[in-house]
């Protein structure tokens, strides 16, 4: 979908929040992903409960639900939104953890940036309990997979 301008600029071109206060309430979903790769040592470590720092796993989680509920204070233009819900589910891979966020809300805008923002600090969180052992890790891929809600209706990425 293309928009002929950007709706966090105004007329003249400055940066500001957008108006949704004539907007319906309707429920809304997004669900984002963030990939961090590292070395398999470091994942053996990580599933076997062998990390220095604790449960590498329970950190991610609460750290991606804590930063969806914290999203409109790191995002200058983002509205609070009344999150109904959070998920932040991690699965390993052969030498990668893939991070799936799950936000849902009724409001007047979008999730997508709660969503997002969960899933890339779920993935930073994990970078920190880990960094001693590896810091060659990366936090990639973060992108958003799925919205639904609001006027524009649902969106899916299609596979790569």
């Amino acid at each position: 979908m293309s928009h002929d301008r950007l709706t966090h600029l105004d007329e003249h071109g400055a940066a500001h929040m957008v108006d949704v206060g004539a907007k319906p309430v309707t429920h809304r979903v997004a669900t984002a992903e963030a990939t961090v790769r590292m070395q398999p040592e470091t994942l053996a470590m990580i599933v076997e409960g062998r990390a220095p720092k604790g449960d590498v796993f329970a950190v991610a989680r609460i750290a991606g639900i804590q930063a969806a509920k914290r999203t409109a204070d790191l995002i200058p233009l983002c509205h609070p939104l009344p999150i109904t819900k959070v998920s932040v589910d991690l699965e390993p891979g052969e030498d990668e953890v893939h991070i799936t966020a799950t936000v849902a809300t009724d409001g007047k805008t979008g999730i997508e940036m709660e969503a997002l923002t969960a899933a890339a600090v779920a993935g930073l969180a994990l970078y920190d309990m880990c960094k001693a052992v590896d810091r060659g890790m990366e936090v990639t891929s973060v992108r958003l997979l799925e919205k639904s809600g609001g006027a524009s209706g649902t969106w899916t990425r299609k596979e790569d």
